[in-house]
């Protein structure tokens, strides 16, 4: 599959589950922890495959500072799901720190598919797209056999670098 289908498909996974989330009742608690630990583990892992595999690959003078940016929004989104995975659905924040994950994480997705891709589909071939794309695929679905949410907090110092 090509990185960037890739990328916006996993885009579109985590808006439907944040939809899921938003619809669900205030005593859900149950149902609300396992919708954030799917949220988290995907963008965990989405972060982790954008960061090793697409950024570098993207990396161009005409990309670098949208790639800088992209590198301190997922830092952000970082230490927001570190703050939530101690936290219980029930605390009176819980609710609060989705809804600015939410917004930070569809203005990161606004971002990318309109500035970034746009660049790096003129920068990169379908093949070398295709080829990427391969390789992230294969490292998401090894991530996501185990929990990659638990890796979150020990990448909240500082902004990936690229």
């Amino acid at each position: 599959m090509n990185a960037l289908d890739l990328l916006k498909q996993q885009h579109d996974e985590v808006k439907k589950l944040f939809k899921k989330y938003e619809k669900l009742a205030d005593h859900a608690d149950e149902k609300r922890q396992e919708l954030f630990e799917a949220i988290a583990d995907r963008l965990g892992a989405h972060a982790a495959i954008e960061e090793q595999y697409f950024y570098p690959a993207a990396k161009a003078e005409d990309t670098e500072d949208l790639l800088r940016e992209a590198v301190e929004e997922h830092l952000s989104v970082k230490r927001i799901i570190a703050d939530l995975l101690e936290m219980e659905p029930s605390d009176e924040e819980f609710d609060a720190k989705m809804q600015v994950l939410q917004e930070q994480i569809e203005h990161h997705v606004e971002e990318e598919e309109t500035d970034l891709f746009k660049k790096v589909r003129k920068l990169l071939s379908k093949e070398q797209l295709e080829d990427l794309g391969l390789q992230m695929q294969q490292e998401f679905e090894e991530l996501m056999e185990g929990e990659p949410r638990e890796q979150v907090p020990s990448e909240t110092d500082q902004a990936a670098q690229i």
